[in-house]
């Protein structure tokens, strides 16, 4: 991994090299003028929902983290350090790889605008001293994270002002649906504990009154002793279905499921249709929580 990780970076070192304008260049402009749109990177799938939402037609947007593929371990390809040499905006979210890589992006383009949405979001604390990132699967954080969004691409591109706050504001009022919808189909549910492999739902959680378990904590999968009190708090509980994410082991979950005489079932955190997909994760949540 750390031959890997050096030859990356040489590789970047050189592509950035290739690519930085000349002295007497003017710097690039944020529209490119082949496409008349705004060229915004985003790191995870649903972020693309939410630049493109608020973007509309004015923005092109690419996504670092593919699907299938995990944020937590993620390591950026080369092709895509060049495609940051011609982005207008990079969109973070807080999530692991952005760590050791956001420093790096800027370096590629020192011209791009860097953009936080973990801006004015109270997170939740995880177990081994870190904050957990999965802030877009929580609608009120979405609207938070929106507003950032609109602000920077109006500090970018001015001229469309009008367009992007008719488009957030359309966001909003579709976001605040969701919330009453997700609401009302959880609001009488017999039961509030749910297990799920990776702990990605604890805002979801929060919102709407249920209460997350996960088996793998701070990244760490469970030792044996662990496995055997999560089997037992399930029994005890009645809890009956293990949730799993695609980007995730599922041997635990599957002897948890065997041992209770249960199953596993999947729900996906990283869906590119992100509003269908929390109606559906509800209604997943409210089936499963009534058995």
């Amino acid at each position: 991994m750390k031959h890997k990780l050096i030859l990356l970076v040489a590789v970047f070192a050189l592509l950035i090299a290739a690519c930085a304008p000349d002295a007497t260049e003017a710097p690039a402009e944020p529209i490119p003028a082949e496409t008349n749109k705004l060229n915004v990177i985003v790191s995870i799938v649903p972020q693309k929902y939410f630049v493109e939402r608020i973007g509309g037609d004015l923005v092109n947007v690419s996504v670092m983290v593919q699907a299938g593929e995990s944020p937590a371990t993620y390591e950026p390809k080369p092709e895509q350090m060049v495609e940051l040499t011609k982005a207008a905006a990079y969109v973070s979210i807080g999530v692991p790889f952005e760590k050791s890589w956001l420093e790096k992006f800027q370096a590629a383009n020192p011209n791009m605008k860097m953009v936080d949405t973990t801006q004015g979001v109270e997170r939740i604390a995880t177990p081994d001293g870190g904050l957990n990132p999965h802030i877009w699967l929580s609608p009120s954080l979405v609207k938070i994270q929106s507003e950032t969004i609109y602000n920077a691409l109006v500090e970018l591109d001015p001229a469309h002002e009008a367009d992007y706050k008719s488009n957030l504001d359309a966001f909003i009022k579709d976001i605040d649906a969701l919330d009453a919808e997700i609401r009302a189909t959880l609001e009488k549910t017999a039961s509030k504990k749910f297990i799920v492999f990776h702990p990605a739902w604890g805002y979801f959680a929060r919102d709407y009154g249920l209460q997350e378990i996960p088996i793998e904590v701070g990244g760490q999968e469970p030792s044996a002793q662990e496995l055997a009190k999560l089997i037992t708090m399930a029994k005890d509980e009645n809890i009956k279905v293990v949730f799993v994410q695609p980007e995730f082991s599922q041997e635990d979950a599957q002897t948890i499921a065997k041992e209770i005489g249960g199953e596993v079932l999947a729900i996906n955190s990283l869906s590119p249709d992100w509003l269908a997909n929390l109606q559906k994760v509800a209604e997943t949540f409210a089936a499963v929580l009534n058995q």
